[in-house]
């Protein structure tokens, strides 16, 4: 791989994104982290402020923010914060989401609407890896394109990326996946509720459609209750579950990776260990099945988990290259569009088939 860089150091390993500053984490101090942890905290406040005053969608500002002062990277004194929030807090905000998830949700489901969203999620990855060739994209980025899309947008991409890593996918390209996510997943908010009046769904066919096919989790639910309240409590589950899908689903991407034949050398069989934060969302999840969390600790983790992720998102933008991510061609946004598709698609037939 050319190296795209510009003279930054650059690092990277096999559960770690792309990261900016080499020095080890054992030899930094606090202060080292602030200039680059103080900036992404910033941005983050002006994206949930646009946010809240203009209903724009949160993730979207926090991408263009992130991109607009993503000149401050190219100062080595940021570089430790950024790496900082666009992984550490990714991580711990990805352990939060578990909070909520139940056994309960799966339950409540059904088997057959549960078969039916794993039966998704499959053939939405699947497709998308398989028409990469068609369009000329690598196989990597159509694995996020396709991965987001299937459990729950700009989260899981984030997710994906910490898997994949810059290695496979640079980050001006990551960068433009989290915007196309993004934007599909605010159209879809608004035209999937509208389709689905037209076509004369019922409200449990609308709920599963939108839980089972708008990317991100607030939209999803947003969607669900625009149609009908009986709508919203159905996408609500349905897009809970796609959430927790995530892990195994990180799970399979993990086992692909590392027994697939572009495994840096010396790692192409790994051990079938998981992330910790995966595990973390495995070990939360579990335990709010078997005691039940608080609400109020409920409701901490999920406005948590949401300013963790939102930080990680405006991270991964500030370290993103513009130019190099304006050399990104039409091309590039080809595995979203099919994923949100196919998505869509399944997602339908499955719904009238309930």
């Amino acid at each position: 791989m050319a190296d795209t860089n510009q003279g930054w150091p650059m690092a990277a390993d096999l559960y770690g994104e792309l990261q900016l500053e080499t020095t080890p984490a054992t030899a930094r101090r606090w202060h080292d982290y602030f200039p680059g942890a103080f900036a992404t905290a910033i941005a983050a406040l002006a994206a949930a402020w646009l946010a809240d005053h203009y209903g724009a969608p949160l993730v979207l500002m926090g991408l263009l923010i992130g991109l607009a002062m993503s000149f401050l990277s190219q100062d080595k004194r940021t570089h430790a914060g950024l790496d900082l929030m666009s992984q550490t807090a990714l991580r711990i905000g990805i352990v939060l989401v578990g909070a909520r998830i139940t056994a309960e949700q799966l339950v409540e489901l059904g088997p057959l609407p549960f078969a039916l969203l794993v039966v998704i999620m499959l053939a939405v990855i699947l497709i998308t890896v398989a028409s990469a060739r068609l369009f000329r994209q690598d196989s990597h980025a159509a694995l996020l394109a396709g991965g987001a899309t299937a459990i729950c947008g700009a989260s899981a991409a984030l997710a994906l990326y910490s898997l994949i890593g810059d290695k496979r996918i640079d980050q001006a390209r990551f960068t433009l996946t989290l915007v196309g996510i993004t934007v599909a997943s605010a159209l879809a908010m608004s035209l999937y509720p509208i389709l689905a009046a037209e076509i004369g769904l019922t409200d449990t066919q609308a709920g599963f459609l939108i839980g089972a096919s708008i990317h991100d989790v607030a939209q999803a639910i947003g969607g669900g209750f625009s149609f009908s309240p009986q709508a919203g409590e159905v996408a609500t589950i349905v897009k809970l579950t796609r959430v927790a899908l995530l892990a195994p689903m990180l799970m399979l991407v993990a086992v692909w990776l590392g027994r697939a034949g572009d495994a840096p050398a010396g790692k192409r069989k790994i051990p079938l260990r998981l992330p910790w934060f995966i595990t973390g969302f495995l070990l939360i999840a579990a335990i709010n099945s078997i005691v039940a969390i608080p609400k109020p600790v409920q409701g901490a983790a999920a406005t948590g988990a949401q300013a963790l992720l939102l930080l990680a998102i405006v991270a991964t933008a500030m370290k993103a290259r513009l130019a190099l991510l304006l050399d990104q061609g039409w091309r590039s946004f080809a595995p979203i569009i099919v994923a949100t598709l196919t998505s869509f698609l399944l997602s339908l037939a499955a719904a009238v088939s309930l």
